[in-house]
Protein backbone atom coordinates (compact mmCIF):
# COMPACT_ATOMS: atom_id res chain seq x y z
CA UNK A 1 0.00 0.00 0.00
CA UNK A 2 1.38 3.40 -1.24
CA UNK A 3 1.62 5.83 1.92
CA UNK A 4 1.57 9.95 1.02
CA UNK A 5 3.11 12.45 2.53
CA UNK A 6 0.61 15.58 2.45
CA UNK A 7 3.59 18.42 1.07
CA UNK A 8 2.39 19.52 -2.38
CA UNK A 9 -1.51 19.43 -3.09
CA UNK A 10 -2.64 20.94 -5.91
CA UNK A 11 -5.86 23.04 -6.28
CA UNK A 12 -7.92 25.49 -8.69
CA UNK A 13 -10.75 27.64 -8.90
CA UNK A 14 -11.93 28.81 -11.98
CA UNK A 15 -9.06 27.18 -13.69
CA UNK A 16 -6.79 29.15 -11.61
CA UNK A 17 -4.15 27.14 -9.47
CA UNK A 18 -3.78 28.98 -6.28
CA UNK A 19 -1.42 25.57 -4.93
CA UNK A 20 1.45 27.69 -4.11
CA UNK A 21 -0.60 29.91 -1.59
CA UNK A 22 -2.54 26.92 0.21
CA UNK A 23 -1.76 26.00 3.36
CA UNK A 24 -3.98 23.39 4.31
CA UNK A 25 -6.78 21.79 2.32
CA UNK A 26 -9.73 19.27 4.05
CA UNK A 27 -11.68 17.52 1.41
CA UNK A 28 -15.02 16.44 3.74
CA UNK A 29 -17.46 13.58 1.73
CA UNK A 30 -20.30 12.73 3.26
CA UNK A 31 -24.36 11.36 3.59
CA UNK A 32 -26.71 12.57 5.00
CA UNK A 33 -27.59 10.02 7.94
CA UNK A 34 -31.43 9.19 7.60
CA UNK A 35 -33.59 7.49 10.28
CA UNK A 36 -35.86 4.82 9.47
CA UNK A 37 -36.60 3.84 12.67
CA UNK A 38 -40.19 2.20 13.17
CA UNK A 39 -42.58 0.95 16.50
CA UNK A 40 -40.98 -2.17 17.46
CA UNK A 41 -37.70 -1.46 16.57
CA UNK A 42 -34.80 -1.52 19.21
CA UNK A 43 -32.59 -0.24 17.73
CA UNK A 44 -32.05 2.99 15.17
CA UNK A 45 -31.83 2.12 11.33
CA UNK A 46 -30.04 4.21 9.60
CA UNK A 47 -30.35 4.73 5.93
CA UNK A 48 -27.67 7.03 3.57
CA UNK A 49 -29.25 9.74 2.09
CA UNK A 50 -28.25 12.74 -0.21
CA UNK A 51 -24.53 13.00 -0.07
CA UNK A 52 -22.74 16.29 0.54
CA UNK A 53 -18.73 17.86 0.21
CA UNK A 54 -16.89 20.62 1.42
CA UNK A 55 -13.66 22.03 1.48
CA UNK A 56 -12.09 24.01 4.63
CA UNK A 57 -8.66 25.93 2.98
CA UNK A 58 -6.52 28.05 4.40
CA UNK A 59 -4.47 30.49 2.18
CA UNK A 60 -1.82 32.23 3.51
CA UNK A 61 -3.00 35.52 2.36
CA UNK A 62 -2.22 37.55 -1.30
CA UNK A 63 -3.86 40.79 -2.17
CA UNK A 64 -2.81 40.43 -6.16
CA UNK A 65 -6.14 40.43 -8.28
CA UNK A 66 -4.97 36.91 -9.73
CA UNK A 67 -4.60 35.54 -6.47
CA UNK A 68 -6.20 34.64 -2.70
CA UNK A 69 -8.01 38.10 -2.30
CA UNK A 70 -8.37 38.53 -5.62
CA UNK A 71 -10.44 35.24 -6.29
CA UNK A 72 -12.52 35.16 -3.08
CA UNK A 73 -13.47 38.55 -2.48
CA UNK A 74 -15.99 38.41 -4.95
CA UNK A 75 -17.14 34.72 -4.97
CA UNK A 76 -18.55 34.45 -0.97
CA UNK A 77 -22.05 33.43 -1.57
CA UNK A 78 -21.66 32.47 -5.20
CA UNK A 79 -20.33 29.30 -7.35
CA UNK A 80 -16.99 28.64 -8.87
CA UNK A 81 -15.69 25.32 -10.40
CA UNK A 82 -12.63 24.04 -8.40
CA UNK A 83 -10.42 20.51 -8.64
CA UNK A 84 -8.05 19.54 -6.05
CA UNK A 85 -5.56 16.70 -6.27
CA UNK A 86 -3.82 14.97 -2.97
CA UNK A 87 -0.05 16.05 -5.20
CA UNK A 88 0.39 18.71 -7.71
CA UNK A 89 0.87 16.19 -10.57
CA UNK A 90 -1.24 14.52 -13.13
CA UNK A 91 -4.22 12.20 -11.86
CA UNK A 92 -3.61 8.85 -11.77
CA UNK A 93 -4.77 6.14 -9.82
CA UNK A 94 -3.04 6.99 -7.05
CA UNK A 95 -3.47 10.67 -7.52
CA UNK A 96 -6.94 10.77 -8.07
CA UNK A 97 -8.60 14.33 -9.48
CA UNK A 98 -11.65 15.86 -7.57
CA UNK A 99 -13.85 18.55 -8.87
CA UNK A 100 -17.14 19.73 -8.53
CA UNK A 101 -18.81 23.10 -8.51
CA UNK A 102 -18.92 25.27 -4.77
CA UNK A 103 -20.01 27.76 -2.52
CA UNK A 104 -18.17 30.01 -0.71
CA UNK A 105 -19.75 30.05 2.81
CA UNK A 106 -17.53 31.74 3.98
CA UNK A 107 -13.80 33.62 4.11
CA UNK A 108 -11.64 35.79 6.23
CA UNK A 109 -9.62 38.08 4.39
CA UNK A 110 -7.66 39.37 7.23
CA UNK A 111 -7.03 38.52 11.09
CA UNK A 112 -3.78 37.21 13.21
CA UNK A 113 -1.76 38.59 16.03
CA UNK A 114 1.33 40.64 15.59
CA UNK A 115 4.14 38.95 13.81
CA UNK A 116 2.23 36.19 12.66
CA UNK A 117 2.06 34.96 8.29
CA UNK A 118 -1.77 36.75 7.98
CA UNK A 119 -3.50 33.61 6.61
CA UNK A 120 -7.02 33.22 5.00
CA UNK A 121 -9.24 30.82 5.85
CA UNK A 122 -12.12 29.68 3.06
CA UNK A 123 -14.67 27.49 3.30
CA UNK A 124 -16.79 26.02 0.29
CA UNK A 125 -19.57 23.96 0.20
CA UNK A 126 -21.63 21.69 -2.23
CA UNK A 127 -23.50 23.38 -5.45
CA UNK A 128 -23.38 19.85 -7.54
CA UNK A 129 -21.77 16.10 -7.17
CA UNK A 130 -18.41 15.74 -6.81
CA UNK A 131 -16.58 14.14 -9.54
CA UNK A 132 -13.23 11.54 -9.02
CA UNK A 133 -11.19 10.67 -11.85
CA UNK A 134 -8.22 8.63 -12.44
CA UNK A 135 -7.28 9.18 -15.63
CA UNK A 136 -4.35 11.06 -16.44
CA UNK A 137 -4.38 14.11 -17.22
Amino acid sequence: MATVIYKNAYFEVNGTSLSDHVESLTFNYASEMQDETAMGDDTRIRKGGLKTWSLDLNFHQDFGAADVDGKFFALVGTTACYEWRPQNICSTVINPRFSGIGVVESYAPQGGSVGSLLDAPVSIQSASDVARATAAT
